[in-house]
C-alpha cells in the first residue's frame, strides 16, 4: 500500500532569536538536511507526499490542558524579551513567534500519518516534524519540545480508530519521559525507550528513567525502560536490546499499531549521544518493527543534531518502510557489558509482568558507575563536542557512499516448476522462466543420484539460475520449488554453488528432516541450523540442531533469542531457508521466520520448498520477501518447560563463541 512522508515546510520557521548554547543545536536545518538528503536518494518520489495540517485545539487537548494551550497560543504576539523570559521558566526551552503553529503542524502531522495508516491509504510512513514531542508534558514544554506528538497521535489513535493495544519505541537517546508521564497507568499503551542515563548523571536527571520505572496502577509493565549507562553503544547493543527485550514483550502485547519517537541523537557522530550506532542500524530496527501489528508502522521525528548522521539515518528508515532490505551492518556483532547489565536489568524489573521473559533467567545483576566507554571502544566525543579520530572516520565514509539514485530496488523472483501452479504474487514479483544451461545443470546434477529425473533437473537449472541472479544483483531474493525426495540434495547443491559463486559465509536454516551434507568443509564459511531436530544439541559453534517449538511463544523465543543472534553474529552474505519433508510450520510461521532473516543478510534470502506444498505458501514467503509483513502467528501462548530448557541449552553452550545470545554480562 505504500509508505507515507509527511512534512510542511513552515516547520522550519521556528528559531532561536537570543544567545543560548543549550538549544542552538535545535535548528530549522534538522528539517531541511533530511529532506534534501531525501531528494538525493530518489526516496521521496517513491512515497506518497502528504502536506501536514495543523491540529486543532481539540486534539492538543487529547493530552494537554487548556491553561498550556493557550499559553503557548499567546506566545505568537509575544516580543523578543517576553519569549525569552517565558521560555526561561521551562527546561531547555525557546519559543519563537512561530510556535504555536509550527507545534500544531507537528501534531497534525502526526495525526495525518496515524490517520493513513489506519484507513489502510499506506502501510507506513514518517512525519518529518520540529518541534520534536516525547518530552512535553500535560502542562509543560521541556527539552525542544512543545506538544508531545507521538502521545497525541496514540490517544488519537485509541479515541477516532478505536485501537486497544499501541506500542510506542522510543530510540531517541533522551528519555521520552513526558510519553512516561502520560500513559504510565495506562495498560493499552506499551512503552519502550533507551536512553542515555549515565547512573542517573544525564538529562533529564530523573530517577524514573531506571530500568525499576515499570508504570503503576493498571500499567504496571508497560512501561519499559533501557537505560544506557555509557557512552557509545553500537549497532550489536541496540540489536540486542530489541532481540532480547523489546520484541519477546512486543509480540506478547500483540500491538494494532506501532508508533516510533525517532529521535536520531542515537545514531553516531551526534554530539547529545555520543553513540556509535551507523545509520544502516535504523534499518535494521526498522525492520524488526515491521512485523508487528501487520507493518502499521507511524515513525516521528524527535532528536537528531548532527545534520549529516541525521539525514542519512532518515533516508535508511524511509527505504526500510519503502520495502528495500536493511543494508548489511559493518563491524563485529558484540554487544558491550555495560548494555548486557542494562538489558538484564531491565528484563529483570519486567519479568513480572510477562510471560515472555519469565521462563529467562533474569536475576539482575549488580551495576557499578562508571564514565569509560565500553570495552575496546573509544569515546566518540570528546570534551567540547569535538569527535574523536575514530568515529569522524566512519561517520564520514559512511556518508561519502553515493545514494542509489535514481536506480529502483531490486525485487524477489519465484521459480516453479509444475506448469499448472497459479500464484498471487506482488506486482514487483516475478515469476521466473529462465534456467541454467542444460550441461551445468547436469555437471552439478551427477554425482546426486536423486537428482538424475528429468522433472528434478529442470527444478535444479532454475535453482541454479536464481541463485547466480541473486549473487550477481539481479534479483534480491528468491523462492524455489523442488520436487519431492529431492530437497536434500537440492539443498546441497544451492549451498555449494553459493560458496562457489563469492557468497563468504552462509547461513543455512534448515526445517525438517534435512541432515547437514556430510561433504561439506568445515571450515567456518558455513552455519547450520536445523529446527524440528531431534534433541537440542551444538556439534560445533556452526552446527546447531533444537526441536521446532510446539506453541506460539516457544517459537517467536526460538527465533528472537537463538536464530537471529546466531545470524547477526554470523553476518551471512546469503541464507538458505529450507523447508524440508515434514517441516511441521504453518504458512505465518514460516513467513515471520523468512521475513526476520531478511536483516542479517541484506536481505539475500532463498527460500527452498516441496513441490507439494501449499500454493499459499509460496505465495505468502513471496510477499514478506518483498518486504510486507507477514501474518499474525494469533493467539500469544507462553514457551513449554521443555522448548525453554532446550534454549537455555543451546545458549549456554554457544554463548561464549556467539555473543549476540548473550542476554546477561558473563562473569569472568
Amino acid at each position: 500500500m505504500g509508505t507515507a512522508l509527511v512534512y510542511h515546510e513552515d516547520m522550519t520557521a521556528t528559531r532561536l532569536l537570543w544567545d543560548d548554547p543549550e538549544c542552538e543545536i535545535e535548528r530549522p536545518e534538522r528539517l531541511t538536511a533530511a529532506l534534501d538528503r531525501l531528494r538525493k536518494c530518489g526516496l521521496e518520489q517513491r512515497c506518497l507526499r502528504l502536506s501536514a495540517r495543523a491540529a486543532s485545539e481539540e486534539e492538543l487537548g487529547l493530552v494537554h490542558s487548556p491553561e498550556y494551550v493557550s499559553l503557548v497560543r499567546e506566545t505568537q504576539v509575544l516580543g523578543k524579551e517576553e519569549l525569552q523570559a517565558l521560555s526561561g521558566q521551562f527546561d531547555a526551552i525557546y519559543f519563537h513567534p512561530s510556535t504555536f503553529h509550527c507545534a500544531r503542524l507537528a501534531v497534525g502531522a502526526a495525526l495525518q500519518l496515524v490517520d493513513a495508516v489506519l484507513t489502510g491509504v499506506v502501510q507506513n510512513g514518517l512525519a518529518l516534524v520540529r518541534p520534536p514531542g516525547h518530552h512535553s508534558q500535560r502542562a509543560a514544554a521541556n527539552g525542544f519540545c512543545v506538544f508531545n506528538n507521538v502521545a497525541i497521535a496514540a490517544a488519537h489513535a485509541k479515541q477516532k480508530h478505536g485501537l486497544h493495544r499501541i506500542l510506542i519505541v522510543d530510540w531517541d537517546v533522551h528519555h521520552g519521559q513526558g510519553i512516561q508521564y502520560l500513559f504510565e497507568d495506562d495498560p493499552s499503551v506499551l512503552y519502550f525507550s533507551w536512553h542515555r542515563y549515565e547512573h542517573g548523571r544525564f538529562w533529564p536527571f530523573l530517577r524514573e528513567s531506571d530500568a525499576d520505572a515499570v508504570g503503576r496502577g493498571q500499567g504496571l509493565g508497560f512501561t519499559v525502560n533501557l537505560p544506557w549507562n555509557q557512552v557509545g553503544m553500537g549497532n550489536a547493543d541496540y540489536v540486542a536490546a530489541f532481540l532480547h527485550l523489546l520484541l519477546p514483550l512486543a509480540f506478547e502485547f500483540d500491538p494494532e499499531l506501532v508508533l516510533v519517537s525517532a529521535g536520531f541523537d542515537s545514531a553516531i557522530g551526534d554530539p547529545e549521544g555520543q553513540m556509535q550506532a551507523t545509520p544502516e542500524c535504523f534499518a535494521h530496527l526498522t525492520q524488526l518493527l515491521q512485523v508487528l501489528a501487520g507493518g502499521r508502522v507511524c515513525a516521528v521525528l524527535e532528536g537528531g543534531y548532527h545534520l549529516e548522521s541525521l539525514a542519512e539515518s532518515v533516508c535508511m528508515t524511509v527505504r526500510t518502510l519503502l520495502g528495500d532490505p536493511a543494508p548489511p551492518l559493518s563491524g563485529p556483532m558484540v554487544p558491550c557489558q555495560s548494555a548486557l547489565e542494562s538489558i538484564q536489568s531491565a528484563c529483570a524489573a519486567q519479568a513480572p509482568h510477562w510471560k515472555s521473559l519469565q521462563l529467562q533467567d533474569v536475576t539482575p545483576v549488580p551495576t557499578s558507575p562508571s564514565t569509560h566507554s565500553p570495552e575496546g571502544r573509544p569515546p566518540p566525543l570528546l570534551p567540547g563536542g569535538l569527535m574523536c579520530k575514530t568515529a569522524a572516520s566512519a561517520l564520514s565514509s559512511l556518508l561519502d557512499q553515493p545514494c542509489l539514485h535514481p536506480a529502483p530496488p531490486l525485487c524477489p523472483a519465484v521459480a516453479l516448476t509444475a506448469p499448472d501452479i497459479t500464484l498471487v504474487l506482488p506486482p514487483d514479483v516475478t515469476q521466473q522462466e529462465g534456467s541454467a544451461l542444460n550441461e551445468e545443470t547436469e555437471a552439478w546434477a551427477r554425482p546426486l543420484e536423486s537428482l538424475a529425473q528429468d522433472e528434478t533437473l529442470t527444478a535444479l537449472g532454475k535453482l541454479l539460475y536464481l541463485l547466480d541472479g541473486m549473487l550477481d544483483g539481479q534479483v534480491s531474493s528468491g523462492i524455489v520449488a523442488t520436487p519431492p525426495l529431492a530437497a536434500a540434495a537440492t539443498l546441497d547443491v544451492a549451498i555449494q554453488r553459493g560458496l562457489s559463486h563469492g557468497a563468504q559465509r552462509l547461513l543455512c536454516v534448515a526445517l525438517g528432516q534435512l541432515d547437514r551434507p556430510p561433504d561439506l568443509a568445515h571450515d567456518g564459511r558455513i552455519l547450520w541450523l536445523n529446527i524440528r531436530g531431534k534433541e537440542a544439541a551444538a556439534l560445533s559453534m556452526f552446527q546447531v540442531s533444537t526441536p521446532l517449538p510446539v506453541v506460539t511463544g516457544g517459537f517467536l523465543s526460538c527465533i528472537l533469542g537463538l536464530v537471529l543472534p546466531l545470524a547477526y553474529g554470523f553476518q551471512p552474505d546469503l541464507v538458505l531457508v529450507a523447508l524440508g519433508p515434514a517441516h511441521g510450520l504453518q504458512g505465518p510461521h514460516a513467513a515471520l521466520l523468512t521475513s526476520m532473516l531478511r536483516g542479517p543478510a541484506g536481505g539475500r534470502v532463498l527460500a527452498l520448498l516441496e513441490e507439494d506444498s501449499t500454493p499459499q505458501l509460496a505465495g505468502i514467503l513471496a510477499r514478506v520477501l518483498h518486504g510486507e509483513a507477514p501474518p499474525s502467528l494469533g493467539p500469544y501462548s507462553v514457551a513449554s518447560p521443555e522448548d525453554a530448557q532446550a534454549l537455555r541449552y543451546l545458549r549456554g553452550q554457544l554463548e561464549r563463541q556467539w555473543k549476540m545470545l548473550q542476554c546477561r554480562p558473563q562473569t569472568r
